[in-house]
């Protein structure tokens, strides 16, 4: 699962170097992160750098129709309605 760490910091105006800087972590392993690849402690540290709660890491970004997910096993976008 994809994780929303390098569009939330496009929003925070800053760099995913900057953000592993400020983690104290690579940026192989920030990369890895971004992948779902990842521990609860790290994506914890990177909501509070980033100021937000853990769960918006992995909302999905909202696009003209709706919202998008990608399929963690065949990697397929997967579009979704969201009715409020």
């Amino acid at each position: 699962m994809k994780l929303r760490i390098k569009e939330v910091c496009q929003m925070r105006n800053t760099t995913q170097k900057e953000l592993a800087e400020k983690l104290g972590v690579s940026e192989v392993t920030l990369s890895r992160a971004s992948n779902g690849n990842t521990s609860l402690p790290l994506l914890e540290k990177i909501a509070n750098v980033l100021d937000i709660e853990v769960s918006e890491l992995f909302t999905p970004s909202e696009n003209k129709d709706g919202a998008s997910l990608t399929c963690p096993h065949c990697g397929k976008e997967i579009n979704i309605k969201i009715i409020y």
